[in-house]
């Protein structure tokens, strides 16, 4: 199971000079996480590199920021990939204190900031939502409002016509014994407009 950071969290590496300042926060997606990286250049001007890893499915990206290829973001999304977490961003502001750490050094030092971080993190499950649609006979629609609760689903819209139709919310894992509850009930009256939301 993915999950994500309930707050973020930081962690203040000095090595041979070098000040490697790390931090591991929630993101939405990849345009959050290159605004996230920006603000961050803009805070420290000063700063070498600003390296980061994102672990966002599809968008999920690296950046060495000028050191030496693989040696930062590689490694840093390899620390958040190993500890199941999604929707994540880890940075890391390096300063540069004079002295080379080698490319065995640098991976430690960025895997080290991310590891060091996440020790603080408070990790939450990521629960995937997905939406139901269906019509159903007048005399369900008291029940079906009553048996939400026990599927972790909520109700985004009812509309009247000739049925009601029922918009509904809730975790993909609750959906197929929800589907199933709506379907005994309605003995065959219940009606999926959208057959792909069915199962």
């Amino acid at each position: 199971m993915p999950y994500a950071l309930q707050a973020p969290v930081h962690s203040d590496l000095t090595i041979k000079k070098s000040r490697f300042i790390g931090c591991v926060e929630a993101v939405p997606d990849r345009a959050a996480a290159l605004a996230r990286v920006a603000a961050l250049r803009a805070e420290h001007p000063g700063a070498t590199h600003v390296c980061w890893a994102l672990m966002a499915g599809g968008q999920s990206a690296a950046n060495d920021d000028g050191e030496p290829g693989g040696t930062a973001g590689r490694p840093m999304l390899e620390v958040l990939r190993h500890q199941d977490l999604e929707g994540v961003l880890a940075t890391v502001v390096r300063y540069y204190g004079g002295t080379p750490l080698g490319a065995g050094g640098l991976v430690r030092a960025y895997t080290d900031s991310v590891a060091q971080a996440l020790l603080r993190a408070v990790k939450v499950p990521v629960i995937r939502l997905t939406t139901l649609r269906c019509v159903l006979p007048y005399a369900l629609e008291g029940w079906l409002r009553r048996e939400l609760g026990a599927h972790d689903a909520q109700l985004l819209e009812a509309l009247h016509g000739e049925g009601v139709t029922v918009t509904l919310q809730l975790p993909e894992a609750h959906a197929a014994a929800l589907v199933a509850r709506i379907n005994d009930a309605g003995q065959g009256k219940v009606v999926w407009p959208d057959e792909a939301d069915k199962g």
